[in-house]
């Protein structure tokens, strides 16, 4: 049990990653903030991508840092 827990996230990532690139997210050209944000939560959708999934984020904010 001990070894099936890790084994089984990381399937579930290695999915996740899978779609996200079948989705051509690791080859846009645009990088931003919501494109980093939407790659981040299609990996840890995984599988659920295949469900019918489409996590996106439109708008990220970064806190800016205080003088």
């Amino acid at each position: 049990m001990r070894r099936l827990v890790p084994l089984l996230l990381l399937i579930w990532l290695i999915i996740g990653a899978i779609a996200a690139g079948q989705r051509g997210y690791f080859t846009e050209r645009d990088q931003n903030c919501a494109s980093a944000a939407t790659i981040a939560v299609t990996v840890i959708a995984g599988p659920l991508n295949y469900a019918g999934v489409n996590p996106k984020v439109n708008d990220c904010d970064l806190p800016q840092p205080s003088p």
